[in-house]
């Protein structure tokens, strides 16, 4: 007591304190009880009915089970990667210009129609529509983007479109 008192510290502030501490330790105390009788209930259902052989045998089950799934899903990515492979040589890209060619006859039944692969690689089709000559197709092979071959204003248009459309691979 004299301590306190040289310090000048009331001694019901320190009993005040060390009662507020208790208090809070108890409520911990409480709280850690709750939850271990929590715990131990989840334990005591989890080895229902088992004993330490079956448990082992359970683990190993499913040890076996995630070798599996790993197994599978490693044939998956393979298939997976052979398909996205495979998409990438296909005509993804397309690009379609309808235009009248003769000027003669209205409704645009002439077209232009592009198709590229991700390399920009293809061809374009243009068919030319006229009411009396008939039809009139063409195609043209695309490499890289571009024609080795002199290509009309609809096809430039139609190589534009599918060069500027969307590559759903990526």
């Amino acid at each position: 007591m004299r301590i306190f008192d040289e310090l000048g510290i009331d001694i019901g502030y320190v009993l005040l304190g060390v009662a507020a501490f208790t208090f809070v330790q108890f409520i911990l105390v409480i709280i850690l009880l709750i939850k271990n009788k929590n715990l131990k209930k989840k334990y005591k259902s989890f080895m229902a009915g088992s004993d330490g052989k079956n448990l082992e045998e359970l683990i190993l089950t499913r040890f076996s089970e995630i070798d599996y799934l790993k197994l599978e899903n490693k044939k998956v990515k393979t298939k997976l990667e052979n398909v996205s492979e495979t998409l990438l040589s296909t005509y993804q890209k397309i690009g379609i210009v309808k235009y009248d060619a003769f000027k003669e006859m209205g409704g645009k039944l002439s077209f232009s129609l592009a198709l590229l692969n991700d390399n920009n690689d293809g061809f374009i089709i243009n068919s030319m529509h006229s009411s009396r000559e008939g039809c009139y197709t063409y195609i043209k092979e695309i490499l890289k983007g571009e024609s080795y071959v002199v290509l009309a204003e609809e096809e430039k248009l139609a190589l534009e479109q599918a060069i500027n459309s969307k590559n759903y691979m990526e």
